[in-house]
């Protein structure tokens, strides 16, 4: 019988909300997690664990532009699926800025905590997903998913590291079962074999684990009999989308995988709102194949409630902008809260943090005037807006925007913008969204709104909700954010 307060990681999931793409490995008793970020910067957030369940930030890969140019602006572009690998004594990170030609980079560090280098660009590895992985002798191959000479597949190549050019001209490797979409290679060495997953099937209900292996690192592959390794196609289990995993040898010598999933909520065709999250599992081996057991691990999820005040003259790992850098976005004041500015570069001109929960309730305490927002994309948000003693809500939905209720608040106050997700309100012919969202000020509520529209099944892309505050004209300041789950039942 489960404890109360208990989760499966099979259910619930070891890193909640938009965290997707999930790369670990191992340094002695240290596991490390890295994820994609997309848009928004700083990118590639890292975090640390001892046994695999309770994990803490320590920090972002990508933490200066002069790693990841700004790109081209769009929603879900920037950092795609990545891998995070420990060799020879330094960590090294490989992924693609979509932004940026669809290179592949590589940075590395000696402290995952940082610094990480300035990057290796692989210019004729035009794709995504990267990966990279050693022979006895040293040799590293990079596989990834892309065009090479015009021809879209799983490629591989010979690298040098340190300059980014193959030895060699690159090659075609295994290509999948047979699915949708074969993407995110990993390659590795285990036993007397080659392993390489795959993830297929594409990142919706069809996303899919695959195996082969071969005797050497360019194949030939063996397809597993038993594939897929991991898919929820087809089935009633509450997570769905599973895929794109990502193995680790244990200190104790067993085998785990991480892998990304979504938890879709309402009535068809179900809505997903918080990303791709990262989920858990434990791998046997049975005939020289893994099989993944997707019960073994049951844990006590740790809280997602914080509240900041600002304080400490450098932000919280948590806190990023999308298109922008926070450092263009907000200022630490003297004595705490944040000075906030519109950064005139074309961004949304938002500090943003991540949405974790199905229900919650987040509020900023505003000092002049200020942005709150909930948002999946520009095209996609939900917002208050405190300006010349007025509070009104807002929304955007693709082109249509529309304004709600206002209310006058005391001119020199703090004002308290609350936005929390609750159960949806059944509304007349039409079926269940995932949440309602509702926008209040100084204890009035201003709007009540649905949730499928901040949902990846009507945006579209690959990230999840977010919360995000912002200047609006002058003199705009927050001094203080709070998110705060609903309590466990």
């Amino acid at each position: 019988m489960r404890a109360r307060g208990q989760a499966s990681a099979a259910e619930h999931p070891i890193v909640s909300g938009f965290y997707p793409d999930p790369t670990i490995c191992r340094v002695d008793e240290d596991y490390y997690l890295a994820h994609s970020s997309f848009e928004y910067f700083p990118g590639a957030p890292i975090f640390h664990s001892r046994d695999l369940l309770s994990w803490k930030q320590i920090g972002n890969i990508l933490d200066r532009r002069e790693q990841l140019a700004r790109g081209d602006g769009r929603p879900s572009g920037g950092v795609y699926g990545s891998t995070l690998r420990h060799h020879d004594g330094r960590f090294y990170f490989v992924t693609t800025n979509v932004g940026d030609h669809m290179d592949q980079i590589i940075v590395t560090a000696e402290d995952p905590t940082g610094p990480w280098s300035d990057p290796v660009f692989v210019p004729r590895a035009v794709g995504i997903d990267p990966d990279l992985a050693w022979d006895e002798d040293g040799t590293c191959y990079l596989t990834w998913k892309g065009p090479f000479s015009g021809a879209w597949g799983v490629w591989q190549g010979r690298l040098d590291v340190t300059t980014g050019e193959f030895d060699g001209e690159p090659y075609r490797v295994w290509q999948g079962s047979g699915m949708a979409h074969p993407e995110a290679p990993h390659l590795y060495r285990i036993g007397d074999y080659w392993y390489l997953t795959l993830a297929e099937g594409g990142t919706e209900r069809g996303h899919s684990v695959t195996v082969a292996r071969a005797d050497r690192p360019d194949g030939p592959y063996e397809p597993c009999p038993h594939n897929p390794l991991l898919s929820h196609r087809s089935t009633a289990d509450p997570v769905q989308n599973t895929g794109h995993a990502d193995l680790v040898r244990t200190g104790t010598g067993e085998w785990a995988a991480v892998y990304l999933a979504v938890r879709p909520r309402g009535s068809t065709p179900f809505f997903h709102v918080l990303g791709r999250e990262t989920f858990l599992a434990g791998v046997d081996w049975v005939d020289g194949w893994p099989v993944l057991n997707e019960r073994r691990y049951e844990f006590t999820p740790d809280t997602t409630a914080f509240a900041d005040d600002f304080t400490d003259p450098e932000l919280d790992h948590r806190w990023v902008a999308p298109f922008s850098e926070p450092a263009n976005i907000a200022a630490v004041r003297s004595g705490g809260g944040l000075d906030l500015r519109d950064p005139r570069d074309g961004s949304p001109g938002l500090l943003c943090t991540r949405v974790k929960d199905f229900r919650w309730e987040a509020e900023a305490v505003f000092e002049g005037s200020g942005r709150f927002e909930i948002r999946v994309d520009d095209r996609h948000r939900y917002g208050l807006v405190l300006e010349n003693g007025t509070v009104r809500a807002e929304a955007q939905v693709g082109d249509v925007r529309a304004e709600f209720d206002s209310v006058a608040v005391p001119s020199g106050a703090a004002v308290v913008l609350r936005i929390a997700a609750v159960e949806f309100e059944a509304r007349t012919g039409t079926g269940l969204g995932p949440d309602d969202l509702v926008l209040s000020a100084g204890g009035t509520v201003l709007a009540r709104l649905d949730g499928r529209y901040l949902s990846t099944e009507v945006a579209t892309g690959y990230t999840g909700r977010v919360l995000g505050v912002g200047a609006a004209g002058q003199s705009s300041r927050v001094i203080r954010f709070a998110y705060t789950p609903e309590p466990r039942h």
